[in-house]
């Protein structure tokens, strides 16, 4: 197959969105397809919204060796204000889009998100398929629009890491004082880092430890903010901001921890619980969104309410006086990484869907 795909910015972008499209690329090409990459450049959503004047898609073609050529074209959803138009324009592929998740479901006044809904449900109408992240994603865009159009489910990669690590492990880690805690997601305003921060000045500072792992340009302003309330609130002993890590660095960070602590007000799936819980990290997240399909209160972790400080510091306070419940839940979340398909098996399964759309 020749296959484009639509993306802002780079690919290798370090998100659980862009680590899905990479890892599907390195798929495809795997199997003996082609994979163009069509990069628009990153900038605000109004300014974005202006690509629509003009065909941005056969524009960045003409720079590309296939010009514009291609059995199928998927794209990322979060490209959406900027190709309503050109796929209006006569094109002889399907267009798939991957959708990690609505804009229009984040956390924000109401009004805002009424616009942010009209614009998603123009692009949405425009393509002629849609690979869904999870059943939470499939549910919102299907309560959306009534489309009839084809569709898979394909859940992101969550092994790129290999064999979680062994019970044993685990049971040791569990003795050591005091509780890791691993913030894993870029620093913005979504993922609810202030959520966990808030939850940190209810407990004692000894008692824990924070690692907060991810970007912290992608929304600098609130980087800087939460970098602040840590120096005021005389954290800066027990919290520690390391920006983005990949590989090896980040494996060390999850075999250190104990639990994960992901508040977000809003995840389309949540590759960070799945991964963490190949590192038998208990995790933390919210009941907005797909978190729910990953992590079982009480079981594999727990759900909160979005910025339900109180609540968090709660759960974390038991987690750390019963390490007996903590080993407990450990292994529950290594057993439910265990029982997540492969990516190969997965990506199978999209590529199966793409040669059907052709």
């Amino acid at each position: 197959m020749k296959i484009g795909l639509v993306i802002y910015g780079s690919l290798d972008t370090l998100s659980g969105g862009y680590l899905y499209d990479r890892m599907l690329v390195e798929y495809l090409l795997a199997q003996g397809d082609t994979v163009e990459i069509i990069s628009l450049p990153w900038r605000n959503y109004a300014a974005h919204l202006t690509d629509n004047f003009y065909d941005v898609i056969a524009s960045a073609a003409k720079q590309s060796q296939s010009d514009g050529k291609f059995d199928i074209l998927i794209q990322d959803e979060l490209n959406h204000p900027s190709l309503i138009t050109a796929n209006r324009h006569p094109h002889s592929y399907s267009i798939i889009s991957l959708v990690h998740h609505l804009r229009c479901s984040e956390l924000r006044p109401k009004w805002q998100n009424g616009f942010y809904r009209i614009i998603e449900k123009k692009y949405l109408n425009s393509v002629d398929g849609f690979i869904f992240n999870s059943q939470t994603t499939k549910s919102v865009v299907n309560g959306l629009m009534d489309h009839g159009k084809s569709s898979i489910v394909a859940y992101p990669p969550t092994d790129r890491f290999g064999k979680a690590i062994s019970e044993q492990e685990i049971k040791q880690r569990a003795e050591k004082q005091p509780l890791q805690i691993l913030f894993l997601g870029n620093v913005m305003e979504r993922k609810g880092l202030h959520t966990l921060l808030e939850a940190l000045l209810i407990l004692h500072p000894s008692s824990f430890i924070l690692d907060i792992v991810g970007s912290l340009t992608t929304d600098p302003a609130y980087a800087k903010q939460m970098q602040n309330f840590v120096m005021s609130h005389g954290l800066s002993s027990v919290v520690q901001f390391h920006s983005s890590l990949n590989n090896q660095p980040l494996i060390e960070k999850l075999k250190a921890a104990h639990m994960l602590v992901v508040p977000s007000s809003y995840e389309g799936f949540g590759i960070a619980y799945l991964e963490g819980m190949g590192f038998g990290l208990p995790a933390i997240g919210t009941t907005l969104g797909a978190a729910g399909e990953v992590i079982k209160d009480g079981v594999t972790g727990f759900l909160i309410q979005p910025g339900d400080s109180h609540s968090l510091a709660t759960r974390l306070q038991v987690m750390n006086e019963r390490r007996e419940l903590l080993v407990q839940m450990s292994l529950a979340a290594r057993s439910r990484y265990l029982r997540q398909p492969t990516w190969n098996e997965t990506a199978g399964q999209i590529r199966r869907f793409l040669l059907e759309m052709i």
